[in-house]
């Protein structure tokens, strides 16, 4: 008889159980979640293709669960977003056994992670697909007894190396053993090679974090997340990101190939002419900039400013737009070429025209100055990314998925 049942679907299972979970309910709506065979438990990663978060788990896995050890692995996979694990604290030269065990630590001691670990501590331990009981890491347990709880990934990797400093000095080699993250952290950093995917993500998810936390406060309600983290997770969201980085990876990773035929020189074995191939880096970036009376010349001036440094390297076309483009007023702004900032509309907002104008051209990527207040536009065949003021950029007119980024302009 075939076997119909079908795959185990994580996607439908995350809003019933995080029905009490707000913060991490809303967290979640944003994460891409992907069924694979290709690891044993569960991950998390940057697509370095769209610099998106995702959460990869195995179906056997995760069905052979209690709700309680679903909820518990979710949660240990949301909180290595909050912590940056992925991105901005992920060692350089890679993930080592001691990593993943001082990672893991930071998350396991937290008061509302206990009991919800599918590992030896929790009640009803669980076979791994490889048929060992599941082990995870805990301060003040085990190889771990002496370490205390709530400590960051940086306090604990510091104790563990001297642990293992200790251990090398008495000649009793590794001092942890077997002991590792019961979760899969080799996607850490996979958008590593791709350091603009890895700065995108991480503004995604700040701007994911920040929302979440809004929608929990409107809710009354974190869930289990104790006053403690509440208290963290705010503190981080504090931090200011690089606008002007951001912009400056956006035109890197926009880039395209141009392909020329170029002749070789003739071999007298073969008289032919055999054409080669050169390859040229470009970036044709589209930079259409809000000209309507709500974008304050201050906003203005930050943006050419930025740019005028970015055509150093880049060339860009500029479309200066408000319910309409201003196609007379569209010009290239050349590499080394240096302009000065201008107003040539002021009226309302329509994003649909520029993207629309953008859609029709060979561009590789659209730059959009605005305050955001206007309809969703209609999708760009090019990446977008979308720069404002942090009051717009915390309260948009609409939501979206692609890249939002605060201008500082201090």
């Amino acid at each position: 008889m075939p076997d119909n049942k079908k795959p185990f679907d994580l996607n439908l299972h995350t809003a019933r159980l995080l029905m009490r979970e707000p913060f991490f309910s809303s967290l979640s709506r944003r994460i891409d979640k992907i069924r694979t065979d290709s690891v044993p438990t569960a991950g998390v990663r940057v697509n370095p293709d769209t610099a998106q978060f995702e959460l990869f788990y195995n179906p056997d896995f995760m069905s052979s669960l209690s709700d309680d050890h679903k909820m518990g692995v979710l949660m240990h996979e949301f909180y290595h977003l909050v912590f940056e694990h992925v991105t901005t604290r992920k060692p350089e030269g890679g993930i080592r056994q001691i990593d993943n065990i001082a990672m893991d630590l930071s998350i396991n001691g937290i008061s509302e992670m206990r009991g919800k670990l599918p590992c030896e501590a929790s009640p009803g331990p669980v076979v791994t697909p490889g048929g060992e009981p599941m082990k995870a890491c805990l301060p003040g347990e085990g190889k771990f007894a002496d370490l205390p709880a709530n400590q960051t990934y940086e306090w604990y990797l510091a104790a563990l190396e001297k642990m293992q400093e200790e251990a090398e000095k008495n000649g009793e080699g590794n001092p942890f053993g077997d002991a590792d993250s019961f979760d899969d952290h080799d996607g850490f950093g996979e958008g590593g090679g791709n350091q603009a995917a890895n700065e995108i993500a991480k503004e995604r998810m700040k701007d994911a974090i920040r929302k979440a936390a809004e929608e929990a406060d409107k809710a009354g309600s974190w869930g289990s997340v104790s006053s403690s983290m509440r208290k963290s997770i705010k503190e981080r969201l504090a931090t200011k990101v690089d606008w002007k980085k951001m912009l400056r990876y956006f035109v890197r990773t926009s880039q395209r190939a141009d392909k020329r035929s170029t002749p070789r020189r003739l071999n007298k074995r073969f008289p032919k002419i055999h054409p080669g191939k050169r390859v040229r880096r470009q970036a044709k970036i589209a930079i259409s900039i809000d000209q309507s009376g709500s974008v304050d010349d201050g906003m203005l001036a930050a943006f050419y400013s930025e740019l005028d440094n970015l055509a150093q390297f880049a060339e860009f076309t500029v479309i200066p737009f408000d319910t309409q483009v201003a196609t007379g007023k569209v010009y290239v702004w050349k590499k080394g070429e240096r302009r000065k900032a201008e107003r040539v509309l002021c009226g309302g907002t329509n994003f649909d025209a520029p993207t629309r104008f953008v859609n029709d051209g060979k561009f590789d990527g659209h730059i959009v100055l605005t305050d955001m207040m206007a309809p969703k536009p209609i999708a760009s065949k090019c990446q977008r990314m979308w720069m404002t003021t942090s009051e717009y950029a915390h309260n948009p007119y609409f939501s979206t998925r692609e890249v939002v980024v605060a201008i500082d302009r201090k």
